[in-house]
């Protein structure tokens, strides 16, 4: 005889074999959109630097590859970058004059302001035809997830600032 536990259990693990099946299918499309999807011909990996230089304020560059928890070769190929466009600029440490920390530049907060403004407009457009409940429900619990996800992971995970869509 099976129990009211055992009968529950069972589409629940049927529903997270379904999630867990459909989690890499979620990361390749993100990471199509973010070539097929963006309206800025930069480079968009360097572009999300700026949203934690933004929210914190000045980091110095290994900082801030531990922060977003990123190779700091790639971070210092990224931040050249921002540096060469005029997004994000380098100023003497106030603590240590030898060091450095990332600042980012009026063109940068633009940068950023734009990049906001374009990832709106795809999640507005792909989003068109859902029922504003369908979208709250989803936005809730896809938030949720994401902080249940962080806080699974070691260490220290992005910090989502508020109103951020995390």
């Amino acid at each position: 005889m099976t129990s009211a536990a055992d009968t529950a259990a069972v589409p629940r693990d049927r529903t997270l074999d379904q999630l867990s099946e459909q989690l890499p299918r979620f990361l390749r499309l993100i990471s199509a959109a973010k070539v097929h999807l963006s309206t800025d011909p930069r480079d968009r990996a360097a572009l999300v630097l700026l949203t934690p230089l933004a929210r914190l304020g000045p980091l110095r560059q290994g900082a801030l590859a531990e922060h977003v928890r990123a190779d700091p070769s790639t971070v210092s190929r990224h931040v050249a970058a921002l540096v060469d466009e005029g997004l994000v600029r380098r100023v003497a440490d106030e603590s240590d004059g030898r060091a450095t920390q990332l600042v980012v530049t009026d063109a940068g907060t633009s940068a950023l302001e734009q990049l906001g403004r374009d990832r709106a407009a795809v999640v507005r457009r792909i989003t068109a035809g859902w029922a504003p409940d369908d979208l709250a429900t989803f936005s809730a619990l896809l938030g949720r997830f994401l902080d249940d996800l962080a806080a699974a992971l070691p260490g220290d995970a992005i910090t989502p600032a508020p109103g951020d869509l995390r």
